[in-house]
């Protein structure tokens, strides 16, 4: 493939809700364009994107896959991206990639959550957008009040650039607004101009395209002072500046153009990609990205082949085959394998091997790639979110803004003898995913893995099994309980026993009482050397190890102080063991006596949910025992839920914050305290922790 000029280039992610046709607008744009012989499908698992094994077997779009191809020398880099949930880190890195988003709405099932998750990631970094509304030709489809909610959802910049001629429930033909002409499609999907409707057609059609024409011209006039006053003066734009117009307003975020297609009769397509060069910004037009500089100095990148070297790293994939493959998008200057790199999120040198274009899995080596352009490396150290820089200009960009993880569960071995191997590949998948997190839990040590949803750590699961060999289970993490007591006691240990040679003699009194900390805490205070001041060690030992276990459940126990005031001891039987024993015994006792209680972890929730979904919300903490702190408007048509919630309650919380909330929803969880569990709880827990504490 030969090289491009970032004037000649387009990045594109293909974003949007699940099931709205991102999938097949690539493989038709593929087909359209000639860089496929065949139109694959999603169902019969033989699309250029959608080839891993798992995208394969579930008929979804899991990873994010770089489908580049050319077009009328243009490059056209298509970045297809996940959208289920589930899987929302690969639209960050598509979108992050991109210059613009091209969002797919299905002309069946209107906007939904996916359309609006895509469009605040698109506004939040600022790339130009367009809607493209699909499945057109099904029957139950109806362009027109999906335009209709487009504009009501995301304000006047949505703007219809070709829109379908219907007549008695059929699309006849497709009129192009910027050129004022109709096509219709022959079987194979090649455009035939034909005459432009008229009131024969439909009553409507007319009063129809006044309005549209319209609104195109209102939208291009925002654009520029000069086409302000023209619009005002009640003339027509020529071709050119509507062209010009709509261009300028997608790169300042002002218009958001709307077509339509059929990805499977391949209707629309060529015009879409005829919009692709005329109306979407190259790299070199868009806002200039931010960098920081050594000294963490804001730092504007111009994307031109001639400056230093900057490249960020967008996606990582774990191949047990080829090795780690890198996705960069190169800012500035030229990529190659002989060049004079570093990496800024290591400070190393990094050294480039092959670089390769994608499109889908099959790969074409180039030399070399520059300014806006997009490449996969392999075998390189670097991470996602990792800047690649010359060495004459050290620059970092801003890491890629993921959503949280929110969703644990515990991951075990199935197999005696795997559990090595667990770390090792879970790791190299961290590497690629950054919504997955892997860690130990510090109080009840199991290995808790955690995703953004249940199909996300099933799809891990596969990964791991399928990729590296490993087959793990799942199950709920466990509840890290505690114990306490409410009032002070002083009790007696005493441990003696003969045998044939030396006996064992420890004798010990001590007083245990509540405290406010989570570590024992150990005094002494014994008179006239009742017990010998080389024993204490021994004492404090043993009480060290008891804690470890309570007397309800055997969880560990908090909030003690013991203080050893008196005992005895024997010249030759006494051992620092008789007197660990003697204090374990004493603990035990003492801790019977002085009202042991259960405590839970209660945590801190932050849940950002839709307005008209807060009073669900709240009735739902409340059911689950939280105590709601307080609400507070986010972003437009967004609350922010403060509270507190026991943790036990919480495991099922993201799937039900996601069924209630369509997807919108969003939370974090930190642990914050514990605090005393209910008396109507105490038997279920004790029977529960106490089965779990004696695996």
């Amino acid at each position: 493939m030969k090289q491009f000029d970032a004037t000649k280039i387009r990045n594109i992610a293909l974003a949007g809700h699940n099931g709205s046709g991102k999938t097949a607008l690539a493989e038709a744009l593929l087909y359209r364009a000639g860089a496929t012989d065949r139109l694959g499908k999603a169902a019969e698992g033989n699309t250029v994107c959608d080839y891993d094994a798992e995208e394969i077997k579930r008929k979804i779009s899991i990873n994010t896959t770089l489908a580049s191809f050319t077009h009328e020398d243009i490059k056209i880099n298509l970045i297809d991206t996940p959208g289920l949930f589930d899987f929302a880190g690969g639209m960050c890195e598509g979108i992050t990639a991109a210059d613009t988003v091209l969002m797919t709405v299905s002309a069946k099932s209107g906007v939904k959550v996916g359309t609006r998750k895509a469009y605040d990631y698109a506004e939040k970094l600022g790339r130009s957008k367009m809607f493209v509304i699909t499945k057109i030709d099904d029957p139950n489809a109806n362009f027109y009040n999906t335009l209709t909610e487009l504009k009501t959802v995301f304000g006047p910049t949505v703007c219809p650039v070709v829109v379908p001629v219907i007549q008695n429930g059929q699309i006849i033909s497709y009129i192009n607004l910027i050129e004022m002409k109709a096509y219709t499609y022959d079987a194979k999907g090649n455009a035939v101009e034909t005459t432009m409707p008229t009131a024969e057609i439909s009553e409507k059609i007319e009063y129809r395209l006044e309005g549209l024409i319209s609104a195109i011209s209102e939208a291009v006039a925002e654009t520029d002072e000069e086409l302000m006053m023209k619009f005002f003066d009640g003339e027509a734009f020529t071709q050119k500046e509507l062209i010009d117009g709509i261009h300028n307003g997608m790169n300042k975020g002002i218009i958001t153009p709307v077509v339509c297609v059929s990805s499977t009769t391949l209707a629309g397509v060529d015009m879409l990609l005829k919009e692709f060069d005329l109306l979407l910004p190259a790299p070199n037009e868009t806002t200039e990205p931010i960098a920081a500089d050594k000294s963490g100095e804001p730092v504007s990148v111009k994307c031109d082949a001639n400056d230093p070297l900057s490249a960020f790293v967008f996606r990582t994939v774990a191949d047990p085959f080829v090795g780690k493959m890198s996705f960069i998008r190169v800012q500035s200057g030229k990529l190659s394998a002989d060049g004079d790199i570093i990496n800024t999120q290591t400070g190393e040198p990094e050294k480039i091997g092959k670089l390769y274009v994608m499109t889908g899995k099959k790969q074409d080596e180039v030399p070399c790639a520059t300014a806006g352009d997009i490449v996969v490396a392999t075998k390189i150290t670097a991470n996602t979110s990792a800047t690649l820089c010359a060495s004459s200009r050290a620059l970092t960009f801003d890491p890629i803004a993921y959503p949280h993880p929110c969703y644990s569960m515990a991951v075990k071995a199935k197999a005696q003898g795997d559990e090595s191997k667990i770390s090792s590949a879970i790791n190299r998948l961290l590497e690629e995913d950054k919504t997955l997190t892997y860690i130990q839990d510090e109080f009840t040590k199991e290995q808790i893995l955690s995703g953004l949803g249940e199909q996300h750590l099933e799809v891990t699961l596969a990964k791991l099994k399928g990729k590296f060999g490993v087959d793990v289970a799942l199950s709920a993490p466990r509840i890290a309980y505690r114990e306490t007591i409410r009032k002070k006691v002083k009790v007696e240990g005493k441990h003696k026993k003969q045998s044939g040679g030396h006996g064992q003699y420890g004798h010990v009194w001590i007083e245990f009482e509540p405290c406010v900390g989570d570590d024992l805490v150990f005094e002494e205070r014994v008179f006239g050397g009742a017990v010998p001041r080389n024993f204490f060690p021994a004492v404090e030992k043993g009480l060290q190890e008891a804690v470890r276990k309570g007397v309800l459940a055997g969880c560990p126990v908090v909030g003690l102080k013991a203080i050893l005031v008196d005992g005895s001891y024997h010249p030759v039987d006494s051992s620092e063991m008789a007197f660990k024993m003697a204090a374990s015994i004493a603990y035990k006792e003492g801790l019977r006596q002085a009202d042991p209680i259960m405590l839970e972890p209660i945590g801190s929730l932050n849940v950002e949910v839709p307005d008209e979904n807060t009073g669900d919300v709240m009735g739902e903490l409340n059911k689950r025992r939280g105590r709601v702190l307080g609400m507070e408007p986010t972003t437009k048509g967004m609350t922010s839920i403060q509270a507190e919630v026991p943790m036990r309650e919480m495991q099922d919380f993201a799937l039900y914050l996601r069924q209630v909330t369509r997807g919108m929803g969003t939370f974090l969880l930190d642990f914050l305290r514990y605090e005393t569990l209910p008396a109507n709880l105490l038997a279920e827990v004790i029977a529960t922790a106490g089965e779990q504490n004696a695996d």
